[in-house]
């Protein structure tokens, strides 16, 4: 099975600012109200570098490629966190590149008409003009509305706060009592301190709207403090098929399956890299080493392959889901999903 990703809307909304003469690297500025996931590419004559996910919340700036520019060109890709309600947004172009999932770095040859494996795909990236200068910031824009850094911030919370339920009326930059009163709730339901960070207060919102979001499709969200492995099991067409691997880095998800679902149960496993399984059951299925989509659940040995047991997540009726993974296993469903 490919892997891919799916957004609403796409929009090629880069804003170059200025050079950076103190450091040599290319840094992204986040003047949107979502909180975003970036990846960027270099080009040389032979191949394209691609690495990703760079996390950027709103009103701040993130290093996302360290040393001189020195490569002849350079692209980014940019999507909205799952985090959001609403149709997924997604900053680019029209270079199509090779990424995963997860975090990443990939070498590809430029004269490639295919990714790498299956859990890679492809994405239109933007190029950016960095006027051959070895430093370069740029930024991310959505709206002229939001005019600054500041205002991204203020708008961002704002987000965030709707994307957990709360009524906001209007997410923009100015500072309101609506939101001011909400944020002090969401405080007070977390223990936050007064003391915290906009860092603290933007990871602290992400994770809980992560939690309540559940977008069309099978997503594995790990909520350890370590990266996690996993497969899932299904039927499609009267076959059942198993597919894997994919790795998950601490407090992320994975879009296992990016249309909506129709079946009535998803099958999961899923272990902590190196580490023990922490969701698993009676229900087999075959599975490798390595990336693999396996045919049937039957004669595993005889076919090189493994057999573990799977998890049963009950997805009848939902056309999303989201299966949270903790340290004892999979975590009660406290969010949201989607019906049919």
């Amino acid at each position: 099975m490919t892997v891919a990703l799916h957004y609403g809307l796409l929009a090629a909304a880069f804003l170059v600012l200025y050079a950076n003469p103190a450091a040599a690297d290319l840094k992204i500025c986040n003047r949107t109200s979502y909180v975003l996931y970036a990846a960027t590419a270099a080009e040389t004559p032979s191949e394209f570098a691609s690495q990703g996910w760079t996390r950027l919340v709103p009103g701040a700036c993130q290093s996302a490629l360290s040393g001189a520019l020195t490569a002849m060109a350079y692209y980014v890709y940019a999507r909205s966190s799952e985090a959001h309600a609403g149709p997924a947004r997604a900053w680019g172009g029209t270079r199509p590149i090779c990424v995963k999932d997860v975090d990443f770095t990939s070498r590809d040859s430029v004269s490639a008409h295919e990714c790498q494996s299956d859990n890679f795909f492809t994405l239109p990236f933007a190029a950016i003009d960095t006027h051959h200068l070895t430093s370069w910031i740029m930024t991310l824009s959505e709206t002229a509305a939001i005019a600054t850094l500041d205002e991204a911030r203020t708008a961002g919370l704002k987000r965030l706060l709707k994307d957990l339920g709360y009524k906001i009326a209007v997410i923009d930059g100015r500072a309101d009592k609506a939101a001011d009163v909400a944020l002090a709730d969401f405080r007070k339901r977390q223990h936050i301190s007064q003391n915290a960070t906009d860092s603290d207060m933007f990871d602290a919102l992400e994770t809980g709207a992560l939690k309540a979001a559940a977008p069309a499709g099978y997503s594995i969200c790990n909520d350890t403090a370590q990266p996690l492995a996993a497969a899932i099991g299904e039927k499609i067409a009267g076959n059942w098929i198993s597919h894997g691997w994919w790795k998950i880095a601490a407090g992320s998800c994975a879009r296992a399956i990016t249309t909506p679902l129709s079946a009535d149960s998803i099958y999961l496993f899923a272990q902590k890299v190196g580490g023990p399984a922490l969701v698993t059951g009676r229900d087999k299925f075959c599975v490798a080493d390595i990336e693999f989509d396996v045919q049937g659940r039957t004669r595993c040995k005889d076919r090189g392959l493994s057999e573990i047991g799977f998890a049963k997540t009950q997805t009848k009726g939902m056309t999303g889901y989201s299966a949270h993974v903790g340290e004892t296993g999979l975590v009660a469903p406290g969010y949201r999903t989607t019906s049919k």
